[in-house]
């Protein structure tokens, strides 16, 4: 299964490609027992480092200024950062032997969990949008750890050498990209069993095709009538996975709460509900990637509205808006694009429903208004025409432009190169 890919620049201005592959792990009943032990010992750690984070955090945020006249003085330490609670590593393994049995490299990636958690709580990502307060994590809550480092050969046929944890059985449904360099390996552990997610990397990132044919640009309209619909009045219905799945997922929640907390058929009814999820949104994931293929083996440039997906989520349409999915199609659709060379505008979503695409008017319509009528004589269907509207406020897109005179140039050399000839 593919995730995602991103384009990275290293230190020397240098473009990478960086993906990700995901297959199914099949371990025995052994190596099963040993990754929900590694599991365990790990969420406990990340909750002692994250602890140690907060108690310096509250003892010493206090400005000088600002502190009342009678206070608890704490003991005076430095602030726990990356580097000082990696220190502690080897002390952790004199004092509980058993985490000598975790690969020192996966122990290490917890500290860099909390130093990259506990940073976007204080200082922000790199747009400088600061997350929420980091909460400890239960053990049902703490799924994947990571190989920072794996050698090129762990992957051999159908068997993956992690080390302490041996060779385990890989379903491999599909190989390997060729090219591409294995940087680090992810086991998670899911509702209906343990994952592998290899994170790759190629340092030839595919350039945007450099002549872009303008028949082969259009725009998308996503709605929760149609899930999509070009410019070419196209549409793709929309599936509904969960509203398919609530009659069975209405039974199984019922099971769930009808057991009493803390039993083992509670337990077994919430890892059935979980599946049954699991299999809603692998479903979704299966339509949306099949979608955006069909999509950029048609057209080349592909413009959609810049949705606020955030904000209709919390509306009254809520439950249809999370079923589309849009935003995981999104970024899907842009991913596969980046990697082909293709490209994927978002255009401002204001207005494109009620501008008419032929002359530009404003035609208001109510939203259960579904065709769209204009006095300059334009009859279409609603979202024919709002996808109509997108495309051409993706013209003004700079590649395009740039692409747009360029041909233009090579039009005019030609016609003169022609003249000079005839002459």
């Amino acid at each position: 299964m593919y995730i995602k890919s991103i384009t990275l620049i290293n230190e020397g201005g240098d473009k990478q490609l960086r993906t990700a592959y995901q297959y199914k792990l099949r371990p025995t009943k052994q190596q099963a027992i040993e990754i929900d032990r590694w599991l365990s010992m790990l969420c406990a750690q990340y909750n002692y480092l994250l602890a140690d984070r907060f108690n310096w955090y509250e003892q010493n945020r206090c400005p000088v200024n600002a502190c009342p006249l009678v206070c608890h003085l704490p003991e005076l330490r430095d602030n726990p950062d990356y580097y000082s609670q990696k220190k502690t590593l080897p002390e952790l393994k004199k004092t509980h032997p058993h985490y000598g049995d975790i690969y020192s490299q996966v122990l290490q990636d917890v500290v860099k969990r909390v130093k990259v958690t506990f940073d976007r709580f204080l200082k922000g990502d790199s747009n400088g949008k600061r997350s929420g307060k980091p909460r400890f994590k239960s053990r049902s809550r703490y799924k994947t750890f990571t190989y920072p480092q794996i050698k090129d050969g762990c992957l051999q046929d159908n068997l993956i050498n992690l080390p302490k944890l041996g060779k385990i059985k890989v379903i491999l449904h599909r190989p390997l990209p060729d090219g591409f360099k294995v940087k680090t390996a992810s086991v998670t552990k899911k509702a209906d069993g343990y994952y592998l997610t290899l994170s790759l990397e190629d340092s030839t990132v595919p350039e945007i095709k450099p002549d872009i044919n303008p028949e082969s640009i259009t725009g998308i309209d996503m709605g929760l009538k149609e899930f999509l619909t070009d410019a070419k009045g196209e549409a793709v219905a929309i599936p509904q996975h969960y509203r398919k799945a609530q009659k069975r997922l209405r039974v199984i929640q019922k099971r769930v709460s009808r057991r009493k907390k803390g039993s083992n058929r509670r337990t077994k009814a919430v890892k059935q509900l979980g599946k049954q999820h699991k299999k809603v949104a692998d479903k979704r994931k299966d339509f949306h990637f099949k979608t955006a293929s069909n999509l950029l083996k048609k057209y080349d440039v592909i413009a959609h509205e810049d949705l606020n997906i955030k904000g209709l989520s919390k509306s009254r349409l809520s439950k249809s808006v999370h079923d589309a999915g849009w935003g995981n199609f999104l970024s899907i659709l842009t991913n596969k694009a980046e990697n082909a060379g293709l490209l994927v505008i978002p255009v401002k979503a204001s207005g494109t429903t009620q501008e008419c695409s032929s002359c530009g008017a404003k035609v208001p319509k109510k939203l259960h208004e579904r065709w769209h009528e204009c006095s300059c004589g334009c009859s279409l269907n609603r979202d024919h025409n709002a996808a109509i509207v997108i495309r051409k406020r993706a013209e003004g897109h700079p590649v395009l432009k740039a692409n747009s005179l360029l041909r233009n140039s090579r039009i005019v050399l030609e016609a003169y190169t022609y003249c000079e000839a005839e002459v």
